[in-house]
């Protein structure tokens, strides 16, 4: 079954600037245009573009997703294990670094809910001190990967 340009991105649950962006990105190829008529896409295509979105919703980028689509042959689990493998590093350091700020930030909501001077914010000064900054400069870098 032949899809024109808006079934193909029905189908893949995209929008139309998506499946056009992902030919400007070299992800999918776009057909010949018959001298009469639309371009013609496939169901392959359609998966195609399933797979670049699954791709991409796992954290994956566009030029990870280009060196996915391009995997053949026995190499192609070696290649690809270590690829996840990569991206479950870079996840778990974001996770920790996230965990970290969500820590500060408990520990700044605690000390502004519990009694202090009137007047004064356990916050601000928090966020004052050297010590609050050393831990955010941390935790920012960290975030940042």
């Amino acid at each position: 079954m032949k899809l024109t340009i808006a079934r193909l991105a029905q189908a893949a649950e995209v929008g139309v600037e998506t499946v056009r962006f992902y030919q400007r990105s070299g992800l999918l190829a776009e057909p010949e245009k018959p001298a009469t008529g639309y371009r013609e896409y496939s169901h392959a295509d359609v998966q195609r573009i399933r797979f670049i979105k699954r791709a991409q919703t796992l954290g994956f980028n566009l030029d990870n997703i280009a060196d996915l689509l391009e995997l053949d042959g026995p190499q192609i689990c070696d290649v690809t294990h270590e690829l996840a493998l990569k991206k479950l590093h870079l996840v778990e350091e974001k996770i920790a670094a996230l965990q970290s700020i969500r820590d500060a930030l408990q520990g700044m909501v605690l000390q502004c809910e519990s009694k202090h001077e009137r007047g004064v914010c356990p916050i601000i000064q928090s966020l004052a001190t050297d010590e609050a900054k050393g831990s955010r400069k941390k935790a920012a870098s960290s975030a940042a990967l």
